[in-house]
């Protein structure tokens, strides 16, 4: 496996994650992941993340390498997942998109088993940068 692009996240999105995974009844896979994201994470206030990192509600823009296939994709908790674009923070690309800087690329597994390589490309929006904290 690669090595893992350095993540900086939000306090705040920090504690509203560590709330989500200790409510949860079943502890999956796709939580463990989250929960060893957070554990490398660099935490940093609200006012002080760049606005090129992927944050909680965050609307990112990512190309696969291999395809050149571009995804617009929205980083969200699991009750607002579903809708066109959204993607749960507890989905495998949910949790590696979090904390990653424009430039950054992840590898990630498809739910089929294959590994493809994400670059991101643009954080087209950025709750934390619109001023928008209470989401």
């Amino acid at each position: 496996m690669s090595d893992k692009p350095a993540i900086t996240i939000t306090r705040l999105d920090m504690q509203r994650l560590e709330k989500l995974l200790d409510s949860l009844e079943d502890f999956t896979p796709a939580a463990e992941a989250l929960e060893q994201e957070l554990a490398r994470a660099n935490v940093v206030s609200h006012q002080e993340i760049p606005a090129g990192i992927v944050t909680m509600n965050s609307r990112v823009h990512c190309r696969e390498e291999a395809s050149g296939k571009d995804y617009t994709l929205t980083v969200v908790y699991p009750q607002d997942a579903g809708k066109e674009g959204t993607v749960s923070i507890l989905a495998p690309i949910g949790s590696a998109l979090l904390g990653l800087a424009v430039g950054q690329q992840i590898d990630w597994n498809t739910p089929g088993g294959k590994v493809i390589k994400l670059t991101l490309l643009n954080v087209e929006y950025q709750p934390e940068a619109a001023g928008d904290f209470t989401l």
